[in-house]
């Protein structure tokens, strides 16, 4: 039987949602171990001057314990 946790990360990139995803990702196979799958909550920009510099994501990434 397997017991598995959720975590949430923050993450960001000046280039697309999909690079957010990834560097989160990466950054989060670096600490956890057993990553197994991530939920995107929530996709944000950030926008100066009229145009957008920046793109954020919430998501909510599971992990499975040993």
């Amino acid at each position: 039987m397997a017991v598995a946790r959720v975590t949430e990360i923050i993450s960001a990139s000046p280039k697309s949602f999909e690079d957010a995803i990834n560097t989160g990702l990466k950054r989060a196979n670096q600490t956890l171990q057993n990553v197994k799958g991530a939920w995107i909550q929530d996709q944000k920009v950030v926008i100066e001057n009229g145009k957008v510099v920046e793109y954020r994501v919430n998501m909510k990434v599971t992990f499975v314990l040993k």
